[in-house]
C-alpha cells in the first residue's frame, strides 16, 4: 500500500516561505515542483493520494490511516 502527500503549488510555496530564505526559496519552489511533477509521472499504480492543502496533521494522517485499512 502506497500513499503520496500532495499539494498545490500555491500551498507548497507557502510551506517553503516559512522555512527559507532568499535564493534558498526560489531554488527550493523549484525543487519541489520537479519533484511533484517526478512524482506524478512515476508513482505506481493503484497509489492513494491524500492531498494535505488547508488540512490540519490530524486530519491527513486520519486519510492515511483510513487508506491502509486500519
Amino acid at each position: 500500500m502506497r500513499v503520496l502527500l500532495t499539494a498545490s503549488d500555491a500551498a507548497a510555496r507557502g510551506r517553503l516561505a516559512g522555512r527559507e530564505l532568499g535564493s534558498e526559496l526560489e531554488q527550493q519552489v523549484r525543487r519541489g515542483a520537479f519533484m511533484a511533477r517526478h512524482l506524478e509521472e512515476r508513482v505506481p499504480e493503484g497509489t492513494v493520494r491524500v492531498a494535505t492543502d488547508g488540512r490540519a496533521v490530524a486530519d491527513v494522517a486520519r486519510d492515511v490511516v483510513a487508506a491502509a485499512g486500519w
